[in-house]
C-alpha cells in the first residue's frame, strides 16, 4: 500500500506565500515523477507543476515565475513553494506521484487527499 500525505495548506492574503509538502510512504521500490495539481470549485483538475526524479521541472503558465517545485529523493517528499499568491490560486491542491511498489513491474499514479489553499483578504 502507498500513502501520500500532504501538508501546508491554509488561508493567506494576496501577495503572500505558502509551502506545500507531500511525503510518500509505504510499500515503495521507487518513486518517479511527482507533482501538484489543483481543482478550483466547479472546474476540472489542472496541472500546477511536475518534477522528474532527476529534477527536471514543468510548470503551468499561470504559476511560472511564482511557484517553485523541488523534491528530496531520500525523504520521498516533494515541496511546492508558492509566492505572490493571487485569489485565482484558491483551490484544493492534490499531490501526485508515480510509484513502483516492491513486487510491481511498473509505476502507477497515486494521489493525496488534497489540501485547501485559500487566497483572500
Amino acid at each position: 500500500q502507498v500513502q501520500l500525505v500532504e501538508s501546508g495548506g491554509g488561508l493567506v492574503q494576496p501577495g503572500g506565500s505558502l509551502r506545500l509538502s507531500c511525503a510518500v510512504s509505504g510499500d515503495i521500490r521507487s518513486v518517479g515523477e511527482m507533482g501538484w495539481y489543483r481543482q478550483p470549485p466547479g472546474e476540472q483538475r489542472e496541472l500546477v507543476a511536475t518534477i522528474t526524479n532527476d529534477g527536471s521541472t514543468n510548470y503551468a503558465e499561470s504559476v511560472t515565475g511564482r511557484f517553485t517545485l523541488s523534491r528530496d529523493n531520500a525523504k520521498k517528499t516533494v515541496y511546492l513553494r508558492m509566492n505572490r499568491l493571487k485569489p485565482e490560486d484558491t483551490s484544493v491542491y492534490y499531490c501526485n506521484a508515480y510509484v513502483r511498489q516492491n513486487m510491481a513491474l511498473y509505476e502507477y499514479p497515486y494521489w493525496g487527499q488534497g489540501t485547501q489553499v485559500t487566497v483572500s483578504s
